[in-house]
């Protein structure tokens, strides 16, 4: 099989010239030999360990090309005969989720803990990345003069946290991981207040934004899953009685979902109005019931498979794919409107971080290593919370454009950052120096 792998490697961008080549002769089977070559590619290049890191990058150009010239085919889906909405909302929910829980199994509470060991740096870090992009992205949209829901959608993606490929590319670049980290966990706990404050006050010129209901839509898609994932983490740790107290409610949270689904749902809703506050004050609790849940049974499931752990981050992925693939495919007319538009503003928006980011770093008397990292942490932004987002306020071929258009430039630039600084590796004996002396 690693025969093989190679094999594709080495004819994948052949296939690709092939179908670029035959698309601009107006051959309509370049299509298909551009996403064959893709996925050639994207198989190949897990046969060299420095290669890895565009791998994901590699499938996700391939689904953003499938999306591109074969849309009507992922948003009128079928199997077996029966039509499947790939763009039901509950889905894509789901999916998100997903790929939040999946990030929240790779982080661990001691990472929040470590703002105590470098305070300095994590405080630079976050203030560069809840300022800069933010404001860069404000910037671009009103120079490039965009439609007012996707200029939207850009300050939109520039508000976003950090998310996972951040802490990726800094181990790659043999950055500083456990700053990487530990501002990445900071600035997710910071995102239900920081991105619907960034966006009422900078966005709201273009579109209406409601702080509240943005901020609880994070809340649900973000910090619920990521702390289901810690809660794990809190379960190797605790004294017996507190487990056995989690595991009595997950119990109950499977009897009551149980109850919800068969009926009770309607009949509680029959009782009060769908605006009321009591019926949203139990949407609340179902989320935090079944985050325990979730957390419990995740917990139990590597207890016996302990291999599960170490499949999450591929879950992830796969599940950033999907609804990347999906809302591109819904968004494919307007983005091809303003493709040349947002990729000027992608390329700017995500140098200018890694740019001021690194700069004001090393202005205030960070390391090279602390300093790369910020950086890295600061360019790249949290896509899939962007498109989310955008999703859940209905604009997904909008304000959606920017986080889709986004999300795999930061992958290729982020991967190629990465390498060029992992071949010149800081001296890191100043910075281990400085860390035991207080950070």
């Amino acid at each position: 099989m690693l025969q093989l792998y190679r094999i594709l490697l080495v004819l994948s961008l052949p296939i690709v010239a092939v179908g670029v080549g035959a698309l601009a002769m107006g051959r309509s089977w370049g299509a298909a030999a551009l996403i064959g070559g893709l996925v050639a590619l994207a198989l190949g290049l897990g046969t060299r360990s420095w290669m890895s890191p565009f791998r994901f990058t590699a499938w996700m150009l391939a689904g953003i090309a499938l999306a591109m010239f074969y849309p009507q085919l992922l948003l009128n889906f079928q199997l077996f005969g029966r039509p499947i909405d790939l763009q039901n909302r509950w889905l894509m929910l789901l999916m998100v989720q997903g790929v939040m829980f999946g990030m929240g199994t790779q982080m661990r509470l001691a990472d929040i803990a470590g703002v105590a060991r470098t305070p300095l740096r994590v405080v630079v870090g976050l203030v560069c990345q809840f300022t800069i992009m933010p404001l860069v992205g404000l910037g671009l949209a009103l120079a490039l003069h965009l439609p007012s829901e996707v200029a939207a959608g850009v300050v939109l993606i520039g508000c976003c946290s950090s998310g996972l490929a951040s802490n990726v590319m800094v181990h790659l670049a043999r950055g500083d991981l456990a700053l990487s980290v530990t501002l990445t966990a900071v600035a997710t706990l910071l995102a239900p207040v920081l991105t619907p404050m960034w966006m009422k006050l900078l966005a709201g010129q273009f579109i209406e934004i409601n702080f509240v209901e943005m901020m609880l839509t994070i809340i649900k898609i973000m910090i619920v899953p990521i702390g289901a994932a810690l809660l794990h983490d809190v379960l190797l740790f605790t004294p017996q009685a507190v487990r056995r107290s989690l595991y009595a409610v997950a119990t109950f949270t499977a009897a009551w979902f149980l109850f919800m689904l068969t009926g009770g749902w309607t009949w509680i809703e029959s009782l009060t109005t769908s605006e009321s506050i009591a019926l949203g004050g139990l949407v609340i609790l179902n989320y935090l019931l079944g985050a325990i849940a979730a957390g419990v049974v995740y917990h139990l499931a590597v207890q016996h498979h302990p291999r599960l752990h170490h499949w999450m981050p591929l879950i992830s992925m796969v599940g950033i794919l999907y609804f990347t693939t999906i809302s591109v495919a819904s968004g494919r007319d307007q983005l091809i409107e303003l493709s040349w538009l947002l990729l000027v503003a992608a390329i700017l928006h995500n140098t200018l971080g890694y740019l001021l980011g690194y700069s004001l770093s090393r202005a205030v008397g960070i390391d090279s290593a602390g300093a790369r990292t910020i950086a890295l942490e600061v360019g790249m932004q949290n896509g899939a919370l962007g498109v989310t987002l955008a999703s859940e306020m209905g604009k997904i071929a909008t304000m959606g454009l920017a986080p889709i258009l986004f999300s795999p430039w930061m992958n290729v630039s982020g991967s190629l950052l990465a390498n060029y600084w992992r071949r010149r590796p800081v001296d890191t004996s100043a910075t281990e120096s400085r860390q035991v002396e207080g950070g």
